[in-house]
């Protein structure tokens, strides 16, 4: 059957002597894994179309009982060629493409999830706060797992009396009366709770220019980081290169 779909790539591999895999995320929220062939010739002319980030929009003959596809034919739509050239783009947008490679199984669609992620693709090119931009998408994808942390009341006695901990067992914020209850609970400013609060909230594609103290982000990070290692709990490779580049401040 002859599929037609515009759709992101999320991973690029060799297959043989002169072809590649691709992983699409299609436009309808699902995976599937089309054979470029003739991609890693030098004058093919669909060598630009299987580089990993490319949205585009691809035409692919697939069997009825699924399995790899097999590109016709397909156009780039927008290459998103910084994501690749700079390094840290590169990082970060191979963390956002990995994470969601592993989160989505290969028999669910997310459609929210595609929007998402064409989204972060783009704010990341648009030189908007790479930092920032990966961690809404990581709330994103929490929020879609089914982990979305109540930050604005207390979790055990709903109380909305500020200072609060984030408890990542509890499901959210601890206030001072109950922080008792989780010895793990970290601490957060006001400023850093604004920002996970307007995380919650705030699509990706309404994301604007912002700016934070080094220390605030570092907060941030860290609540993030402690949220997704409890309920998504995936070693990625991707990540593990961000944080050499955050230790090195290339």
């Amino acid at each position: 059957m002859l599929h037609r779909t515009c759709a992101i790539i999320i991973r690029s591999m060799d297959y043989g002597e002169g072809n590649k895999i691709v992983t699409l995320l299609t436009e309808g929220g699902s995976k599937v894994g089309v054979i470029i062939r003739g991609a890693k010739k030098a004058r093919s002319r669909y060598g630009s179309l299987a580089q990993p980030f490319t949205y585009g929009e691809f035409i692919f003959f697939r069997g009825g009982g699924g399995g790899l596809g097999t590109l016709n034919h397909g156009e780039i739509l927008a290459s998103h060629h910084l994501l690749r050239e700079q390094l840290d783009l590169a990082a970060y947008a191979s963390y956002a493409a990995e994470l969601t490679d592993r989160t989505l199984q290969d028999d669910e669609a997310d459609p929210f999830l595609y929007a998402q992620l064409k989204a972060c693709f783009e704010s990341l090119e648009a030189g908007k706060d790479p930092q920032i931009v990966s961690h809404l998408f990581e709330m994103k994808i929490l929020q879609r797992a089914g982990y979305d942390p109540q930050l604005d009341e207390c979790v055990s006695c709903e109380s909305q009396d500020a200072p609060y901990q984030l408890s990542v067992g509890s499901g959210g914020v601890l206030c001072r009366r109950c922080s008792h209850r989780d010895p793990y609970a970290i601490r957060l400013s006001e400023v850093a709770l604004k920002v996970l609060r307007l995380f919650r909230s705030l699509d990706l594609w309404r994301l604007g220019n912002v700016s934070l103290k080094d220390e605030t982000k570092q907060e941030v990070k860290k609540a993030m980081r402690r949220l997704l290692d409890a309920h998504i709990g995936l070693q990625l490779k991707s990540r593990s290169f961000l944080d050499q580049l955050d230790k090195y401040d290339l």
